[in-house]
């Protein structure tokens, strides 16, 4: 992996996105989330930014395999051990309904390095504002589906006659379940029936 390589490929994105107008290393870094001053750092120590591109790659949808390896699936593989297996199913939206979520098909594999992901996790993008400020529309989560256990708290998705939801999970002394949103905007529901899919690990914003 060359540092100015991977830095020129994300300038001929950005590039993509603002037209005509040059693309200084300052955008690049702005588009990262660092400080320029960072970046230049960065470049000394020819030290890739793995989490900062893995963010830059997830909101725009493109494969961090081909950002940084020039590869696709079939000849990562051999390497995979390095890397946490991320599907990312991009035309999967979570929200405050909107039918049941397959995790059998139409899923991107991607391969983030382990010092930032050390698990296999499934990520699907969230439409609305109910979870807002935690979780912006159109955030991206990261969802352990091996996690169920709402007793210790946090945030999940799960899926209930209604459709499916991000919320905060409360089990009612009655057996019924409540779904809690971070926006007071929203006020909680309540659920019978409800199948907890997995337990929110990370967010991109």
């Amino acid at each position: 992996m060359e540092f100015d390589k991977i830095i020129e490929k994300i300038k001929d994105i950005i590039s993509q996105e603002v037209g005509e107008k040059k693309v200084l290393n300052k955008d690049v870094a702005k588009a990262l989330g660092i400080s320029p001053e960072h970046l230049s750092v960065l470049k000394k120590r020819n030290k890739i930014p793995f989490e900062e591109l893995a963010y830059f790659c997830a909101k725009r949808k493109i494969s961090l395999n081909w950002l940084l390896f020039d590869q696709e699936i079939e000849t990562i593989r051999g390497e995979t051990e390095k890397f946490s297996k991320i599907r990312y199913f991009k035309d999967i939206n979570a929200s405050a309904g909107g039918g049941a979520i397959n995790f059998d098909e139409n899923y991107e594999i991607l391969y983030i390095d382990r010092k930032i992901i050390d698990k296999n996790l499934d990520a699907v993008n969230v439409i609305g504002d109910s979870m807002e400020p935690t979780i912006k529309d159109g955030s991206i989560i990261f969802i352990d589906r091996n996690d169920n256990n709402i007793q210790n708290g946090g945030i999940f998705v799960v899926s209930t006659p209604a459709g499916v939801f991000v919320k905060r999970i409360n089990l009612r002394s009655d057996g019924k379940i409540e779904l809690i949103s971070d926006n007071k905007l929203y006020p909680n529901e309540t659920v019978e029936e409800a199948e907890i899919i997995g337990k929110v690990v990370k967010i991109i914003n």
